[in-house]
């Protein structure tokens, strides 16, 4: 059983999560799950099922199939009886040390100098927002329309007493890519994300991470956010999450 403390609140409400700790809490899990040598977690889909309280989870996780060279895992957040965040995730050997390094994609930047605290119109900013430190490439913050570009660390670690890992930090900040984009105004509509997957070909390094998001959407169909995960070596993933788009 994991107790959850408000900085794991989200912007919409102090009594619900930022789908960020959850997502990295399932990958936490799943990490330390009948751990393989030689094996690394290369994709993790999260399902947000319910809107995650603050509150006691309880997590599990099982395995749906495994082989010589990868697995599938299943993890599930339940909280007072319901589920309320499915995962699934591939489990797959390590590339041979002679694997060309590729990174399609125009390279990142710098990580921008010290900026005042990230604010979001209308926003629970003590929780997750707080938690985080965020610095948008040209100054800019989620109020600005994208697409846009963030560099970002955890102020404090997912769980008391443990260590992050380039998953859970990747993680941490994966589900904030379609409010870093911001084309599609939230204010003016309802746009809420279903899921998130994160994909790295490589795990990332370092505390700071880049998160450079854009939107895609059409009359009649859904949104779509899609984002490049990378660290100040470079590209190291991507992350995708389904929009949901509607009237206010």
């Amino acid at each position: 059983m994991f107790a959850s403390g408000a900085a794991t609140a989200g912007p919409w409400s102090a009594k619900l999560q930022h789908g960020g700790p959850p997502s990295a809490l399932l990958g936490w899990a799943m990490e330390r799950y009948r751990p393989r040598e030689g094996l690394r977690i290369a994709r993790v889909t999260v399902e947000l099922v319910r809107a995650v309280p603050v509150a006691d989870l309880r997590v599990e996780v099982r395995t749906v199939r495994s082989g010589r060279r990868a697995e599938l895992l299943e993890g599930e957040i339940v909280c007072g009886g319901r589920t309320v965040a499915l995962a699934r995730a591939w489990r797959v050997v390590a590339s041979p040390v002679d694997t060309p390094c590729l990174a399609p994609g125009p390279g990142v930047g710098r990580v921008p100098g010290v900026q005042p605290a990230a604010v979001m119109a209308g926003a629970h900013s003590e929780g997750y927002l707080a938690a985080m430190e965020w610095r948008f490439e040209g100054g800019g913050g989620f109020d600005v329309p994208g697409p846009g570009v963030v560099w970002a660390r955890q102020r404090i670690p997912l769980l008391a007493g443990c260590s992050d890992t380039p998953l859970t930090r990747a993680l941490v900040l994966a589900d904030s890519s379609w409010a870093v984009a911001f084309e599609l105004d939230h204010h003016r509509r309802f746009v809420i994300n279903t899921d998130v997957t994160l994909l790295v070909h490589r795990d990332p390094v370092g505390s700071w991470l880049c998160l450079r998001s854009a939107t895609a959407a059409a009359a009649r169909g859904a949104g779509l956010a899609e984002g490049v995960l990378a660290d100040e070596a470079g590209q190291c993933g991507r992350v995708l999450q389904t929009l949901v788009v509607d009237e206010r």
